[in-house]
């Protein structure tokens, strides 16, 4: 067959509507899935203000200083030239499968056109079409005035596309004024809302994937959403400008489940006894004595005291800790975490020797450190994860390292810094299905977990990640998380019960069994990851030594 031709029904799209993303955080996630080939995918989102550049942009089809109107200015590989994204436009990313051969970017094209054709008749515009020596769709055909209402800019290579469309719902439009937008600067730009079609977003993107399974042909879609909605009073304390350790009110939290669709005050009460299996037993042997004195000798913070880890205990007797650095206290206020939300305290530029200090002192053969969020600090708090990775090799040259990091806020330098300390292990937890993240950590994003997983494997580095569940999850839920650990090319993942820290948490779903940690590990394994460890006390650092001696290239 050509590669014009309809395609052959295909199995699964896996769709993802992710939110509003910084334009960089969806080009490494569309990177990450691209080169790992795995499945098909929609990722569906709506960008912060950016202009990007296509390959065959001109300089001066840039009318304006991009930080003059507060606005970003990003280069892209994409094809065609300057364009906008920003509020109110759907941006579609289609990565998939294209038929390899002559014509076949062009025919990608035309079929995504057909695609958004047909969805613009069924949001109620008819007559969208195709204007001859013009990418894109286009309204007004026929009269004197045709306006693009959809750019379309693709990259197709090794028989996989990445980039996709832009089409304009609702978007400010005073902002394709300083730009030629995708370099024709005889014809105008519209949206929906301009031609008097008013559809809210969910219902654009409900047609843009029942669209997209048409033209496409696939059997089945696996559909995945995060919350449709986020107030600035949703995020942390410091996010949104406050004083870090500010509270959040349980009445807060109750709201960001509601819009998740979890109902509140649905869950476990808690002084529900916990399942027998949830019982860890105190094991304050010598082991875990020695350990316990080196870390107060040395004052350092480990996340096994901070976050209440329940298997602080056989860890601990194992010779085993998680040092955290950059401070005890945190400027994110995640739902599920014990961790201290008060006013970050200064570094403490001594800290790091200490560290590699306790390592030297237990013999460890695997190190784990993790950190705070520090958003109050340039670079996220990366500077101590390198300085740490310096000191730990200086003094125990044979001791692997494994760094549970945060997301540094997306900073492209920050991760850099990070990746070129080459630790043994880059582990980045998504924490929650897609549904529930701005319930469970609104200053994250799902997105951004998982372009800096991508980033990590395309350093590559072996890559980890973990979730919590019990907070009103779905199984299919966890096991969509799982497609995208394995579609960016995670090679570890833990999963684990969630336990309330306190009564201004999150409350308790439900108690997942033995048996449905063992149906995710055996699911996950199946899907092409080198190694899940799910059990009910399962814990990001849980079995760590053990999961990297599997997942560990050998040398």
């Amino acid at each position: 067959m050509t590669a014009c031709e309809t395609p052959a029904g295909r199995a699964l799209l896996r769709a993802r509507w992710l939110g509003r993303v910084r334009y960089r955080d969806g080009l490494a996630l569309q990177q990450g899935l691209w080169s790992q080939g795995r499945d098909d995918w929609l990722l569906l989102l709506e960008h912060r203000p950016v202009y990007t550049m296509g390959v065959r942009a001109r300089p001066e089809h840039m009318l304006v200083e991009p930080g003059s109107v507060g606005v970003e200015l990003v280069q892209s590989n994409r094809g065609g030239d300057v364009t906008y994204h920003g509020p109110g436009q759907l941006v579609g990313y289609p990565v998939m499968s294209v038929p390899v051969g002559p014509g076949a970017s062009p025919c990608h094209v035309h079929r995504i056109e057909q695609m958004m054709i047909e969805t613009l008749g069924d949001l109620g515009l008819p007559g969208a079409g195709r204007l001859d020596g013009y990418p894109g769709v286009w309204v007004g055909l026929g009269g004197p005035d045709p306006r693009k209402i959809c750019a379309v800019g693709v990259r197709v290579s090794k028989g996989r596309s990445m980039h996709g469309f832009a089409l304009n719902v609702a978007p400010d439009m005073e902002m394709f004024s300083h730009i030629v937008p995708c370099g024709i600067d005889d014809k105008g730009v519209t949206s929906l809302a301009a031609e008097g079609v008013h559809p809210a977003m969910n219902d654009v993107v409900d047609a843009v994937v029942a669209r997209t399974q048409a033209i496409w042909g696939y059997a089945e879609v696996d559909r995945q959403d995060v919350a449709w909605r986020v107030a600035e009073s949703d995020l942390a304390p410091f996010s949104r400008g406050e004083r870090p350790g500010t509270s959040t009110p349980v009445r807060m939290i109750d709201r960001r489940l509601a819009e998740a669709g979890v109902q509140p005050g649905s869950g476990l009460a808690v002084a529900e006894r916990k399942p027998e299996w949830l019982r860890a037993k105190a094991r304050m042997g010598p082991e875990y004595r020695a350990l316990k004195q080196v870390v107060s000798e040395l004052s350092l913070v480990t996340v096994c005291e901070e976050a209440g880890c329940p298997n602080i205990f056989e860890c601990w007797a194992d010779g085993t800790a998680t040092f955290m650095i950059n401070g005890d206290r945190c400027t994110r206020a995640c739902g599920f975490c014990l961790v201290d939300t008060r006013k970050p305290q200064p570094l403490d530029p001594e800290e790091p020797a200490r560290v590699a200090e306790a390592v030297s002192r237990l013999g460890l053969g695997h190190a784990v450190i993790t950190c705070v969020a520090r958003d109050d600090l340039a670079d996220g708090g990366a500077g101590g994860f390198v300085a740490t990775v310096e000191e730990v090799r200086r003094r125990s040259p044979g001791t692997a390292i494994e760094l549970l990091i945060s997301d540094c806020k997306g900073d492209p330098e920050s991760l850099a810094a990070i990746f070129a300390a080459r630790p043994e292990v880059l582990n980045h937890n998504v924490e929650t299905v897609a549904r529930l993240q701005r319930a469970v950590r609104p200053s994250a994003s799902y997105a951004r977990s998982l372009s800096v997983l991508a980033r990590a494997k395309a350093a590559r580095l072996t890559t980890k990640s973990g979730l919590v569940v019990g907070m009103g999850e779905t199984t299919d839920e966890v096991l969509s998380t799982l497609a995208d650990l394995h579609g960016v090319g995670v090679d570890i993942v833990t999963v684990g019960q969630y336990l309330r820290p306190t009564s201004n948490h999150l409350a308790v779903a439900r108690w997942w069994t033995p048996e449905d940690f063992a149906y995710l590990k055996q699911a996950g394994e199946s899907m092409g990851i080198p190694h899940v460890e799910a059990s009910p006390l399962t814990r990001s650092s849980y079995h760590a030594r053990q999961a990297a001696a599997v997942a560990l290239p050998v040398s």
